[in-house]
């Protein structure tokens, strides 16, 4: 027999009804575009918020592809103002920071490997090129991760005052710093050696020493330090 709450699942307006499969059902019976119209809350005219996260979807490509937009990529996509694109935006990055780690985790970093291990869910599979810095203390626990640049296809640039600003803000003892390539080739390019060198020679002016950069690729890395290219 149809119970009272199905026949009221039914008849709700279909922008709703993504929030109360959730209650009846859990996070885990809904689909990607459900998930993303709770996030979005309302549609536009003439489309539900779940038609309005579906072609959200097709233009970003996948999950994958939405977690690389900007929030001035999110805003050209029709329905999707400031408001739901900062939305979006939150709910994502609460995702990314819930897969890295466990909460209050402590991660040491002893070798590349290890650092890789703290950034490849953060950098895999991106479109554009991300810039990371991982902050350690004086015993190589990271204390903090930020993303200091968002570069394009081919290139990432980033500023040494930028990076130390965030390591001094941290109170690092040391950074490792690490990016992305999105052709999968890990093989460092010639800027990549230029600006690990640069940084490296501003970290022991103010006395934050840089260990490493970390080169990611498809499933693989490359360590700077360990090609002696630092």
């Amino acid at each position: 027999m149809e119970s009272h709450f199905t026949h009221l699942l039914r008849n709700l307006p279909s922008e709703e009804r993504p929030r109360e499969r959730m209650l009846q059902y859990g996070a885990g019976a809904l689909s990607h575009s459900e998930l993303l119209a709770i996030l979005l809350r309302t549609g536009v005219q003439g489309e539900s918020a779940v038609q309005v996260a579906q072609r959200v979807l097709n233009e970003s490509g996948s999950l994958k592809g939405l977690a690389d937009l900007g929030i001035e990529e999110l805003t050209k996509i029709k329905g999707i103002g400031p408001a739901k694109a900062v939305q979006l935006k939150a709910g994502i990055e609460l995702g990314l920071r819930l897969s890295r780690k466990s909460f209050g985790e402590k991660v040491i970093v002893r070798s590349p490997r290890d650092a890789y291990e703290a950034v490849r869910e953060s950098l895999r599979d991106l479109r554009k090129e991300h810039f990371i810095c991982l902050f350690l203390n004086t015993k190589n626990h990271i204390i903090g991760q930020e993303t200091l640049s968002v570069g394009s296809l081919n290139a990432s640039i980033v500023h040494p005052r930028e990076v130390f600003r965030a390591a001094i803000k941290t109170s690092s003892a040391s950074i490792v710093c690490a990016h992305n390539h999105p052709s999968g080739d890990p093989a460092p390019s010639p800027e990549d050696i230029a600006l690990t060198k640069r940084l490296a020679e501003a970290g022991r002016i103010v006395g934050i020493e840089v260990l490493d950069h970390i080169v990611v690729g498809d499933d693989t890395y490359v360590s700077l330090k360990e090609q002696g290219l630092m």
